[in-house]
């Protein structure tokens, strides 16, 4: 990260499912300072885990999205993704199962060539759900989140606020000899000096 002061609109972004095991010199002020713990989604936010990931699959009207959010508390948004993919996989194997039942079909009666266009499965239904929702894992544990939690009190501002941390300043008053001339040390400010911050 040194060496990129000239660069006046450059950010650094990490992201990582272990802060624990950050090396602490990337976390001193001036590097990777500012931390934000996301935590696992709730419920609106599965909600648009799931939307997000069948956007472009047919899903039938039956399918209660939100009763889906509301029963997979503690799932993260992997968790969901692979809920959706095996819902569309149970889909595609059963599409696969009824054109093949449909191919030996037609080798008995010829005139059923013309359901061949007709898609069996046109949508995910509540059976495909079902099916993917009773392989569904959690792969965040409790104690995994209680290493997340121990990083974010160790780590995160809005923590450190609450807990006590930091530096009480109390101002020197104006009759104060240490309030006298305290802008003196931008006397000689030269105003074409690299300006960090526009």
């Amino acid at each position: 990260m040194d060496g990129v002061g000239s660069k006046k609109n450059v950010f650094f972004i990490g992201a990582t499912n272990r802060p624990d095991i950050l090396d602490d010199a990337l976390l001193r002020p001036g590097r990777l300072d500012q931390h934000i713990y996301i935590p696992l989604p709730d419920k609106p936010s599965r909600l648009s885990i799931m939307k997000a990931n069948l956007r472009k699959t047919p899903v039938a009207s039956d399918v209660d999205m939100n009763f889906i959010s509301q029963i997979t508390e503690g799932f993260s948004g992997a968790d969901l993704e692979a809920i959706c993919q095996r819902a569309s996989r149970s889909a595609i194997r059963e599409n696969i199962e009824a054109n093949a039942k449909l191919k030996a079909a037609m080798e008995l009666d010829p005139s059923l060539a013309n359901n061949l266009n007709q898609d069996p499965v046109p949508e995910l239904t509540r059976k495909h759900f079902e099916e993917a929702l009773k392989s569904a894992t959690k792969n965040v544990d409790v104690a995994l989140l209680e290493r997340y939690e121990a990083f974010r009190r160790k780590f995160d501002p809005e923590y450190a606020k609450g807990g006590g941390a930091g530096v009480n300043i109390n101002w020197p008053t104006a009759g104060n000899d240490q309030g006298q001339n305290n802008n003196s040390i931008f006397q000689n400010y030269d105003a074409n000096d690299d300006d960090l911050y526009s």
